[in-house]
Formats: C-alpha cells, sequence, structure tokens
C-alpha cells in the first residue's frame, strides 16, 4: 500500500505549471480549451481561474465547453473570484493553488488571470520560495487579439503593452482582416516590447481539409510552451514590483423592492436581497446583483434562478445597448434554451449549452467622462447627475434591474 505522506510529498515537487495571460476579451478561455483538448487520457490537470468579477462564469463556460470531449474527473476547475490574485493579498492564491494541489493531485497546472491582471506581478509572487519547489513554471502563453491591436487605444494601454513584455510565447488570433503589411507592422510592434518572444499564429475556424490540417499543426505549435520553462521568469524571479492600489467601491444594497407594477406581470421576479458578498451557492438569496469598480473598468453581475426564463432576442438586445460596454459574458436560461454568451466589441458569439445550477450574467464597462449622450446612460428615473463625472455616478442599477427582470417569461 502506498504511504499517503510519501504521495503527497511526490505530487508537490515540480509540478509543471502554465500562466496563460491575455488581456481582457484576448480570447484565453478559448486557448485554454484548446490546451485541454490535447490532454493526455491518463493524465490530471488543474485549472485556476481567476476572475475579476464575483460572479463567478469562466469556470462554467469551460466545463460546458468540456462536455463532449474531455473527462471531466480528470480536470479539476477552481476558481477565484472578486479581485485579481495580482493586486490583492497573496493569500487567495495561495489557498487556491494549495487547495488544488492537495485536493486533487494534478500532474500539470494552468493558471489564467484575469483580463485586467498585471502578468508581472503574478509572476513575482509565483516565483517566491515557497512555490519555488512545489512548481515548476513553464513558458508564460499570452494571448493577443488581433482585432483589438488594430485599435489605438488598446496598442497604446500600458495593461495591453504588459502582457506583451511578459510573454515566452504570444498566441494571436482574429487576424483573418490583416493584409500582409499589417502582420509585418504587429511583429514590428511585439518585437519593440519584446524582442525575444516567439510568435504562433492561431488556426482559423476549419472549414475545408486543409484548414484541418493547419489546425493540426496549430495544435502541436501550442504544446511546445507546456514542455519549456520561462525565460520570463527566470529574468524577473528577483525583480520587485510595486504597483498602484486598485479603487474599490463597496457593494450597495438595493435597500428598496421592486414593485409588481414597475415589471412586465405581477407574477415577474423580484430583484430583492442584495447582498456585500457571493455566498456558497446554498446560502445565496436569488435575484442577487452587485457592482463595483476596478482599476478603470465598471463591473456588474447578476445571478438568477434556473426556472427565470429571459427572452432570448430581447435579453441579446438589451445587453448591446449597455453603455461602454467592453465584455459581456455568461449562462443564461432563455427561451432558446440554456445559452452561453460571449461578447467583445468584435465579436459576438452564443452557443447551447447543459442546463445549469442559476444564470449568471457579468458585464464589464468602461468608465467614460460624462458627455452630451449621458441621457442613453441614465435609468429612467435615475435624478439629474450632469455634475458626477464618471460612467459609474450616472448608472441607475436598480432601472437596470428592473429592465433585466421585465426580460423574464412570465408564466
Amino acid at each position: 500500500m502506498t504511504n499517503p505522506a510519501t504521495k503527497k510529498t511526490t505530487v508537490f515537487q515540480n509540478i509543471p505549471c502554465t500562466l496563460v495571460t491575455g488581456f481582457l476579451g484576448a480570447g484565453k478561455t478559448t486557448v485554454i480549451n484548446q490546451l485541454l483538448a490535447t490532454k493526455p487520457a491518463d493524465e490530471r490537470w488543474a485549472l485556476l481561474i481567476n476572475e475579476f468579477g464575483r460572479i463567478g462564469i469562466d469556470g462554467s463556460l469551460l466545463a460546458s465547453a468540456q462536455d463532449e470531449t474531455i473527462d471531466k474527473n480528470s480536470i479539476a476547475i477552481r476558481e477565484v473570484n472578486g479581485g485579481c490574485i495580482c493586486c490583492t493579498s497573496q493569500l487567495p492564491l495561495q489557498i487556491a493553488i494549495s487547495r488544488l494541489l492537495s485536493d486533487h493531485h494534478p500532474q500539470r497546472l494552468l493558471i489564467e488571470p484575469t483580463g485586467l491582471a498585471h502578468p508581472r506581478e503574478l509572476i513575482r509572487q509565483l516565483s517566491e520560495p515557497h512555490w519555488q519547489t512545489a512548481l515548476k513554471m513553464q513558458a508564460v502563453i499570452t494571448v493577443l487579439n488581433g482585432v483589438q491591436w488594430q485599435q489605438e487605444k488598446y496598442r497604446t494601454h500600458d495593461g495591453f503593452q504588459a502582457h506583451v513584455r511578459d510573454a515566452d510565447v504570444l498566441v494571436i488570433n482574429r487576424y483573418a482582416q490583416f493584409t500582409d503589411s499589417d502582420k509585418l507592422a504587429l511583429q514590428d510592434w511585439i518585437a519593440g516590447l519584446n524582442p525575444q518572444v516567439s510568435i504562433i499564429w492561431s488556426a482559423p475556424t476549419q472549414t475545408t481539409l486543409d484548414d484541418a490540417k493547419l489546425s493540426n499543426t496549430y495544435l502541436s505549435e501550442l504544446t511546445v510552451p507546456l514542455t519549456k520553462l520561462s525565460h520570463i521568469i527566470a529574468k524577473q524571479r528577483k525583480v520587485t514590483i510595486a504597483l498602484p492600489q486598485q479603487s474599490i467601491v463597496n457593494l450597495r444594497p438595493l435597500n428598496t423592492a421592486l414593485s409588481s407594477s414597475s415589471l412586465s406581470n405581477a407574477s415577474s421576479p423580484d430583484p430583492s436581497q442584495i447582498n456585500d458578498d457571493v455566498p456558497a451557492d446554498t446560502e445565496l438569496d436569488q435575484p442577487y446583483r452587485y457592482h463595483e469598480t476596478q482599476q478603470d473598468m465598471f463591473l456588474a453581475g447578476w445571478r438568477l434562478p434556473a426556472a427565470y426564463v429571459l427572452k432570448a432576442n430581447e435579453l441579446q438586445e438589451w445587453l448591446l445597448q449597455l453603455p461602454s460596454w467592453q465584455r459581456i459574458k455568461g449562462i443564461v436560461h432563455t427561451t432558446d434554451g440554456w445559452l452561453q454568451i460571449n461578447f467583445t466589441p468584435d465579436s459576438l458569439t452564443t452557443s447551447t449549452v447543459s442546463a445549469q445550477v442559476d444564470s449568471r450574467l457579468e458585464i464589464i464597462l468602461q468608465l467614460e467622462k460624462a458627455n452630451d449622450s449621458q441621457d442613453k446612460v441614465l435609468g429612467s428615473d435615475q435624478a439629474n447627475v450632469a455634475d458626477n463625472p464618471t460612467l459609474s455616478s450616472t448608472i441607475d442599477w436598480e432601472a437596470y434591474d428592473r429592465e433585466l427582470m421585465a426580460l423574464v417569461l412570465c408564466s
């Protein structure tokens, strides 16, 4: 019989660990799914997902994507929600990794930080002495969205550039519209930030046999970083990083329950019982909504009982009309079935998934100065807030709650 103590010691030695980074909306979840698809059948892998919001959606998206292809028992997924693990105390990161290692004994660990994370700070944390023997840090894989890069607001954004600077390997996607000149310009821009980085051009959607062969070539290239040590991490292990503290606004409860007259039907649900923190699923009073600011982004999310069925077309129209949105994602029970929603400004994707324990929806808005078009941001009964300078101060979340609840199909 194997000695449990001996087994535990073995598992905690030099477990290959790969960071998959990328700016908000880069397409990290797709690359993670592609990596998981290459997992040998006899290996146990673990995935740690850090979500900037508090709802916890990416884990469900990944699990749903693997329904038909991978034995879920061979992949352990743990989420750390409610803030960036690179900006907060190291404790959440340490606890999450320790539990994954001790509970599931994985043979490989993948870590997907939030798209708003500063990768160098996360690298510094994972280079602390207590991880240097437990984890064997492999090449850092960073996903770069070609459509984003073509926009100056991304190219000049320090956070966008930071992911390129701290990458061993860049996976470039969404470049189908690129000319040869565009590709050369992108490569020159990358070389100016990180001349040592390796570049992988992602495969297109498979439509022909040649595309399928190209996809197989791409997957072969994608797995190479899983077996190579990170030069970026080796160089930065002794670098101390000081980052500014993030600005966090406390969550505000909805103190006033919505009257039935404000809903489309008297039997419509009432979005009350808004809590300050997301408790365990068994303790959560639903409907639930939170909102907060992080860095220069504004985040909000909802969790609704599975019995609530939302009008599919109207829901998507409502989401796309939200102001200055940068990311919308969720798994929602709709009149078209359970839908996975994954929207970025350059890509609108929906697909059907299996039934879930509840509906989850999260949005990220870009904070902006108020302007003459402010009226479209305001809720219907919002007071005059012309003197308030930011988008966050002009959103009437109670009005948004009512609008969302009005999309629930009443019996």
